[in-house]
């Protein structure tokens, strides 16, 4: 069994960047949750105007009333919303879709950095409303999608410390791929293919903050797994109530290594009964309270 916690879904396929279409129908997902045995998922809608014309939560919720239990909505809402500035009413907002059935927020995906008050404002109506975010992140302003942080994720931190009561799943390639100690800083931007020396940033987080979470979804997630075998079975072990599976599904034709990976882990006994079912599924059930 599987709890997909990152998946996205549109009504009819979509535009994107660069000539690119969103093929991700419900009809499409569902076939492809079969395909791999996901029993249900969480629908991010995107909102961020940087990369894909905005979706509308209304579209996921649409989706899910039509679709049924399988699919779990999620909420969300830009940071310059409303008045655009640092004291925007974005509570009201996300408890409007709180009470509309919606489990969190996400996929948060402006590209302004952690600090900027407009992010901070979000974070802190997300906190007083109870809810679990998701964030996609970058390596760099301009050009690009995805909130900002700087070598190391001080930023991200400042967050934990500041939000103490503010579950954050870390999802992208900058912040997975500190998982390890970065041979260059620009490796950040990409998916590093080279062993684990030394651990990273992301271990220390998990570690230290109790809100600190891990979102394994798409590339980045099963990169930073997949590149270091002998490591990864350490940080599932070690970080098994902390770490949710993902997919990150955008388009018809796409793949899950993730899953049978974490399989083969639980059949050769790295990976034990209980902390595959943490990982699988438990973990996002009891956050999301399903």
């Amino acid at each position: 069994m599987f709890i997909d916690i990152h998946a996205h879904s549109y009504r009819d396929p979509a535009p994107r960047s660069a000539g690119q279409t969103v093929t991700i129908t419900p009809d499409v997902l569902l076939g492809l949750y079969d395909k791999y045995e996901i029993d249900r998922g969480v629908l991010l809608p995107l909102v961020n105007p940087e990369v894909y014309l905005p979706q509308s939560t209304e579209e996921i919720l649409a989706i899910v009333a039509e679709y049924g239990e399988r699919l779990i909505p999620f909420c969300n809402v830009d940071p310059r919303a409303i008045t655009n500035s640092a004291d925007a009413p974005l509570g009201d907002v996300l408890r409007y879709y709180k009470d509309r059935g919606c489990k969190g927020i996400g996929e948060v995906m402006p590209n302004l950095p952690f600090t900027d008050p407009l992010v901070q404002n979000l974070f802190k109506h997300v906190e007083e409303v109870g809810m679990p975010l998701i964030f996609d992140i970058s390596d760099r302003i301009g050009g690009d999608y995805g909130l900002y942080d700087d070598v190391g994720l001080p930023q991200l931190e400042r967050c934990l410390q500041r939000f103490g009561k503010l579950k954050i799943l870390g999802h992208g390639p900058a912040f997975w791929s500190e998982i390890g100690q970065l041979e260059t800083p620009t490796d950040r931007a990409g998916y590093p293919k080279y062993p684990i020396k030394e651990e990273g940033v992301v271990p220390k987080l998990l570690r230290r903050y109790e809100n600190m979470y891990g979102d394994l979804s798409a590339g980045s997630g099963f990169g930073a797994l997949a590149r270091d075998r002998k490591f990864a079975v350490e940080f599932l072990n070690e970080f098994q109530d902390k770490l949710l599976f993902g997919t990150d599904l955008c388009v018809a034709e796409g793949k899950v290594p993730l899953a049978g990976f974490l399989k083969e882990l639980k059949a050769e006994g790295k990976l034990s009964a209980e902390a595959f079912e943490k990982i699988a599924w438990r973990n996002a059930a009891e956050m999301l309270d399903l």
